[in-house]
């Protein structure tokens, strides 16, 4: 399991700042749903909640993440589509599955796939 430090950023949001956020995953790792049906591989790595209000108050209360946890950009996929999902480390797990994610934006992020992870491309590297 790959463990990245993500350095403590002013973020303007009422969510106070964990004293060093630890990510459990790194981007270019192929991760599932704990509860729902789906798996994508990431893309972009949020110290804590750094999405709207509204996305968060419609999460049923009974399985709402708490806010001050990373949160993962996921290009995913289910049976049914591919779309952009936005999860919580609490609700992610490595896919072991060894199978490809299919989706029509990992061309231009990645360049490859090889041991159950994405190579992101160099124009993407920070």
């Amino acid at each position: 399991m790959h463990r990245a430090h993500i350095p403590a950023l002013p973020v303007k949001s009422s969510v106070p700042l964990p004293a060093v956020a630890h990510a459990n995953f790194a981007i270019g790792d192929v991760v599932r749903h704990r509860l729902f049906d789906f798996r994508g591989v990431i893309f972009d790595v949020d110290p804590i909640f750094a999405n709207s209000e509204e996305w968060y108050d419609a999460i049923p209360l009974d399985i709402r993440p708490r806010k001050d946890q990373p949160f993962y950009h996921l290009l995913a996929e289910n049976v049914e589509s591919s779309y952009v999902a936005y999860v919580s480390q609490q609700n992610l797990v490595l896919d072991e599955s060894e199978e490809p994610i299919d989706h029509p934006a990992i061309a231009g992020l990645f360049t490859g796939y090889a041991d159950g992870r994405y190579r992101l491309r160099r124009e993407h590297r920070h």
